[in-house]
């Protein structure tokens, strides 16, 4: 018994010091370089706040404002709906990089990042009032010939603007999946300790932030930096990864 306990702690800090399995090299390539198409779909919107100010929320104002900065509306919307494909291949890496800690940890962070991408592709919307929708409706709020139509159109957008901001649960799932992956990074050789620490920070925060972003304003500003910062730091990871043996 007395030789049993040396061995047990051995195993223990093998498994969670051991790289990845080699045979998975190409989705950690994919992942990483999929990482850096994320925080560029992100930058390249922030970028454009300085070409137009944000979307309104409110119908009319905001069919004006489509009419008026038609490109970058629908670049804003392309980016921060098309980001979600890049998030798939990011999450999907990630989920079997870290199955050598818990494999059921992993199994579930990795599923609710790819399901949350999922939803959100097919929602294809995004706050602040970004809807493909939006764009039609524009176009024929520009034609109407009475007042009758207007007030129809306008209707219409009042109410896919308020769904589009309301409380997204795909991004409540995409920050869950990062607060349990980072939580397992901590433990991994392969990540370390600090973007373990800063992927926890960022998806509890994005937590609270995804379920009262209609109330938090700007306050939402705070997840939407670390965002990228963890993305970015996990791609570098990614491309870094060890296989097993190697090390």
């Amino acid at each position: 018994m007395a030789g049993g306990a040396p061995t047990t702690g051995r195993v223990v800090e093998h498994v969670g010091s051991r790289g990845p399995d080699p045979t998975w090299g190409p989705l950690f390539t994919a992942g990483a370089w999929s990482a850096l198409v994320y925080v560029l779909l992100v930058l390249l919107p922030v970028a454009l706040v300085f070409a137009a100010p944000l979307p309104p929320t409110e119908g009319a104002a905001l069919l004006e404002y489509i009419a008026a900065h038609k490109v970058v509306y629908l670049t804003e919307l392309v980016c921060f709906v098309g980001l979600a494909v890049p998030a798939v291949v990011v999450f999907c890496a990630l989920a079997v990089a870290l199955t050598g800690v818990n494999k059921s940890i992993a199994a579930i962070g990795g599923l609710f990042g790819i399901s949350s991408e999922v939803i959100a592709l097919a929602l294809g919307s995004s706050p602040q009032s970004l809807h493909g929708g939006l764009v039609v409706l524009s176009n024929a709020y520009q034609t109407a010939g009475g007042d009758a139509d207007r007030a129809a159109l306008r209707g219409a957008a009042e109410a896919l603007i308020a769904a589009t901001n309301a409380v997204s649960w795909a991004g409540i799932l995409t920050a869950a999946a990062i607060l349990l992956l980072s939580w397992l990074m901590r433990q991994a050789a392969s990540f370390g300790p600090v973007v373990g620490v800063i992927g926890m920070v960022a998806g509890a925060v994005g937590i609270v932030a995804e379920a009262l972003r209609p109330m938090i304003g700007p306050g939402y500003m705070l997840y939407g930096l670390l965002l990228p910062v963890w993305f970015a730091l996990v791609g570098w990871k990614l491309l870094h990864l060890e296989p097993e043996g190697t090390s």
